[in-house]
């Protein structure tokens, strides 16, 4: 797959080689996709909730009136759940929610995440990402002749500090470095912006690996 190159002000530098067996899957799995999003924002859970059960509630356990005689129901300890103040019946406690998920699977979801967005046409390749000065309206021009106002913008092995600048106040742009590549933040913008070094970074990482000889 052939696609554009593009220069931050919106002209042509040329054009790039995009490997088939990343960019260029036709048939898009979305229930992969699903999995690789569900075990991303499942990762992301701090699972520090609590609530107290009437163990834990810090009230009389004296018995709150006498058993029989009043005319109402049987009552104990004042932190039973039917009361206001007592405790939670089955109260939630902190947990882990992470779980696994196959490496494999965790890689051809990726690549389909990647392949969605040259399928739909929404990949646009940059020469470089990288600005003089870090100045917010510059970058916002440039971006509005690129026509993005939604997107995630992959840069290389680091982020240019003024890009960096300049981009953090533009609402729904985000910009990560090639490591930070990941399948929720790809699908959670209209459009995906690499350079060509990470396009290089994505050809490296999906490399096939050779076995040493031993």
């Amino acid at each position: 797959m052939k696609l554009d190159v593009q220069t931050l002000d919106a002209t042509s530098a040329g054009s790039i080689d995009l490997d088939d067996a990343i960019f260029g899957i036709s048939e898009i799995r979305a229930d992969i996709l699903q999995r690789m999003v569900k075990y991303q924002l499942a990762k992301r859970r701090a699972g520090t909730h609590k609530a107290l059960t009437r163990t834990e509630v810090n009230r009389t356990r004296k018995k709150i009136y006498k058993q029989k005689g009043t005319g109402g129901a049987r009552h104990g300890a004042a932190n039973a759940p039917i009361f206001r103040g007592g405790g939670m019946a089955h109260a939630i406690h902190p947990r882990d929610y992470t779980h696994d998920l196959p490496k494999k699977v965790r890689a051809l979801a990726l690549k389909h995440a990647l392949s969605a967005k040259a399928k739909d046409k929404t990949l646009i390749v940059l020469d470089d990402a990288k600005l003089a000065a870090p100045k917010t309206a510059e970058l916002k021009k440039a971006l509005a002749k690129l026509g993005l106002d939604n997107a995630l913008i992959i840069s290389g092995a680091e982020v240019d500090t003024n890009f960096a600048l300049a981009a953090r106040n533009i609402p729904n742009i985000d910009v990560l470095p090639s490591a930070g590549l990941n399948v929720y933040d790809v699908l959670r913008r209209q459009r995906l912006v690499l350079t060509k070094a990470a396009v290089e970074a994505i050809n490296a990482r999906f490399a096939p690996k050779t076995k040493e000889a031993a």
